[in-house]
């Protein structure tokens, strides 16, 4: 069972995070990172891989109807190879080094989108940014970021279903690999299973913004979330 300050405390977080992502598209991740790794860094990425696979359900469930499936052929097969390199980082690097880089590459991406030129998801673009997101989300749980810069123009309901679709296919793989390289423990699944409520909770806290989010403001809050899981990676490096 897991310490009840830890539960009290990241429990908090992922509530927030849940709700984040419920409106935006992402943010579990990017919220809650940074304060699990804090309490108990041993606990992640699985911990909360096992609590942000849960989100995405209930987002298809909600708004399937609205998932890009092109993306998603083109996006999640290339998670496969990304993933492998993020089992490689979590195995023998420091994935601080991972999460400093990455983060830096998010802010530049979340400068150059707000320039004229307009980046779409062509095959191109979606197997660059699946990659990317298979490594950030296996070594560090913030996988978001590189799929929902191309997804930026499009409206919410697109946003959060295709998002959901690759989060729930990617969560699904890293967690496979880090299973099959022994990178899993049942410290880290216990944990991660014990914060599932808070999850459920910050969904449902979630679902009345979406209306004021779809209203003209999903870009800002989509570039704003991204901007700041970049400035987290950077400074959780850096702790």
């Amino acid at each position: 069972m897991p310490d009840p300050l830890f539960l009290a405390v990241a429990g908090t977080a992922v509530v927030v995070g849940a709700a984040v992502q419920s409106s935006v598209g992402l943010g579990l991740g990017l919220v809650a990172a940074p304060v699990i790794s804090l309490l108990d860094a041993s606990l992640m990425p699985v911990a909360l891989l096992i609590a942000t696979g849960v989100l995405p359900v209930f987002t298809l469930v909600a708004e399937w109807r609205h998932i890009d499936w092109r993306g998603l052929a083109w996006g999640v097969p290339a998670r496969v190879p990304g993933s492998l390199i993020g089992v490689w980082v979590v195995a023998t690097l420091d994935p601080a080094m991972l999460g400093a880089a990455v983060g830096a590459m998010v802010l530049v991406a979340v400068g150059l989108s707000l320039l004229p030129v307009r980046v779409r998801p062509t095959p191109g673009t979606l197997l660059a940014a699946g990659t990317v997101s298979g490594a950030m989300g296996t070594a560090t749980s913030i996988g978001g970021p590189p799929i929902a810069l191309l997804y930026q123009h499009e409206d919410g309901p697109r946003v959060r279903a295709t998002l959901a679709g690759f989060f729930l296919a990617g969560i699904t793989i890293s967690l496979a690999m880090l299973a099959a390289t022994g990178q899993a423990d049942a410290r880290q699944l216990a944990s991660g299973a014990a914060l599932l409520p808070c999850v459920v909770a910050g969904y449902l806290l979630g679902r009345p913004l979406r209306r004021l989010v779809d209203e003209g403001l999903l870009r800002t809050a989509l570039l704003c979330t991204v901007a700041v899981s970049g400035t987290v990676l950077i400074v959780r490096s850096f702790l």
